[in-house]
């Protein structure tokens, strides 16, 4: 999922803060205020809602949710997920595939500086930044070692698509792209388009790729304002293209495989160290 976070202010600190990786071009830098095409007017339509502590506010659970509903522990939840990505980062092969992927494309990830917990909308359970170029894992929803792996690869696809392909989120098509991408690479499975709906044992070949149509779609109406028409009619355009798109990882990765491990030994060859 990705969307963009409204920041109309970066410090000189920020600007020159060492650990900013460069993007992959000279017209557009990640967490750079130069970079015009990912400014939000409006925060609502773009997602940024869905979480609330990228506009800077500290979460404040109401009593009835610390009663009913176990809130409370936001600190304690913070170091949790913070345990959970450095696991992830030390033995997970498809977070430490992309890790090097994004270094050998020249957008080093730091981990202090990249990769945050904040609490976010419970519909949500990470997002990608590009203004601050940060990955977001929602802490009072991906509270396993399973799920923040899956938030990380997945939103450090859309931080791989931005270094190296100079996407504009403000553009419908390149988001559906890089939600597709997300999508076909990390998430589904035959077990998750049957969960979803789209797979029967008469269907195999055609399974996979619907699975893919329906939660690249469903990102995009997450975190944009737009009608369900709109966001089937985007990932339709780019489906062909974008769905043959395998990089870095190269391959699909299959439930219950030692696809991950393959992919991550086979990354050296093509020049993800």
């Amino acid at each position: 999922m990705v969307y963009s976070a409204q920041c109309s202010v970066v410090s000189e600190e920020a600007k020159k803060d060492p650990d900013q990786p460069p993007a992959a071009t000279q017209k557009s830098q990640p967490g750079s205020v130069d970079n015009e095409k990912n400014e939000v007017l409006d925060p609502i339509s773009w997602g940024y809602d869905l979480y609330p502590e990228r506009r800077g506010e500290k979460y404040k659970p109401s009593w009835k949710n610390i009663l009913f509903r176990g809130e409370g522990k936001e600190t304690f939840d913070k170091l949790s997920c913070e345990e959970n990505v450095y696991y992830c980062v030390k033995n997970s092969p498809l977070v430490k595939l992309m890790l090097g992927a994004l270094k050998s494309s020249g957008c080093a990830v730091n981990l202090r500086r990249h990769i945050a917990c904040e609490v976010c909308d419970p519909s949500v359970s990470g997002g990608y930044d590009p203004l601050l170029n940060q990955v977001v894992i929602c802490q009072n929803v991906a509270r396993s070692k399973g799920m923040v792996q899956g938030v990380l690869t997945h939103e450090m696809i859309h931080m791989f698509d931005y270094c190296r392909n100079n996407l504009d989120f403000k553009n419908l098509d390149h988001l559906a792209c890089t939600e597709i991408r997300a999508a076909n690479l990390t998430h589904c499975s035959f077990l998750s388009a049957w969960h979803q709906g789209d797979a029967s044992p008469f269907r195999v070949q055609q399974q996979h790729q619907e699975c893919v149509k329906t939660k690249a779609m469903q990102s995009v109406l997450a975190v944009r304002s737009v009608t369900e028409e709109q966001a089937r009619a985007a990932v339709n355009r780019v489906f062909s293209r974008c769905y043959a798109d395998l990089e870095p990882i190269g391959r699909r990765i299959r439930r219950n495989s030692t696809d991950m491990h393959r992919a991550y030994l086979e990354a050296p060859f093509y020049g993800y160290d």
